[in-house]
């Protein structure tokens, strides 16, 4: 039992290869429909989400509290999966939330620029190489200004994965078998252990998606097994109705508790 996150561009076979390993595994798969509950909870039409990541950050500014907002109902709604086991997830910024999981295999799926355009010449039917190639350019450098603006991480990076594999020199299948070996080690297993630290992350997500609203500055960690919500200053004078409206949201989310920290602007 464990969990796989797959990076991957464009046209790269990284939906494929989820695809084929949740088959493989008889895990969930899932991607699009963290948009489509994100969404839901913005009450926008999906499609300007969509948008959103390709765009970011001009659309999401758009938004009163965008980004804060987008955060934190992407991650309660990737959480509400993850917390459950045996996931493969497939899209940008999986990883980010599930720093301190030891049971998460985060992959980076790549594959030559060469391949990709000609990928997308035969899904897309563009005749023209040049066109595909400066189309699959100007993705790349859109998410990666999306990951950085949004969570501050630069996706190409190969220090954030446990697993980075090109995909050009072998099959997607040979992809699929290299992640299951390397899934099947010890270090990958859900514990007990492994799986609290899944539940508070849990807890925090959905503290931090319901306190997004009235206090979109703050911010719902766990530190030392515990909740945390940092709020930004602009408030001083309110700590005791602060305080009562995070142990408010944190009863109405599972009877969790959570620390309130003010900072500082």
């Amino acid at each position: 039992m464990s969990i796989v996150t797959i990076s991957r561009g464009s046209y790269s076979h990284g939906k494929e290869v989820a695809e084929k390993l949740a088959q493989k595994l008889g895990y969930e798969c899932i991607s699009r429909e963290v948009i489509l509950q994100a969404s839901e909870h913005f009450n926008v039409p999906e499609l300007k989400l969509r948008h959103a990541i390709h765009d970011a950050p001009s659309i999401l500014d758009r938004f009163t509290y965008g980004r804060e907002r987008y955060i934190a109902y992407v991650r309660e709604a990737l959480m509400h999966h993850f917390v459950k086991d045996n996931v493969v997830y497939h899209g940008l910024a999986g990883h980010f939330f599930m720093r301190g999981v030891s049971h998460v295999l985060k992959v980076r799926i790549l594959a030559d620029l060469e391949d990709r355009v000609a990928e997308e010449m035969k899904r897309e039917g563009i005749s023209s190489a040049a066109e595909a190639r400066a189309t699959l350019l100007k993705d790349d450098e859109e998410r990666h200004r999306w990951s950085q603006h949004l969570y501050g991480i630069d996706t190409p990076n190969p220090s954030l994965y446990d697993l980075v594999i090109h995909i050009t020199p072998i099959t997607t299948d040979e992809a699929v078998e290299i992640i299951q070996c390397a899934l099947a080690r010890p270090c990958f297993q859900t514990t007990p252990k492994s799986q609290k630290t899944m539940e508070i992350l849990f807890r925090a997500a959905q503290v931090q998606a319901a306190l997004v609203e009235e206090i979109p500055s703050a911010q719902a960690e766990v530190e030392d097994g515990e909740i945390v919500v940092s709020i930004k200053g602009g408030l001083w004078g309110q700590e005791k109705k602060l305080i009562a409206k995070v142990e408010q949201i944190s009863d109405n989310v599972g009877g969790v508790k959570a620390k309130v920290r003010l900072i500082s602007p």
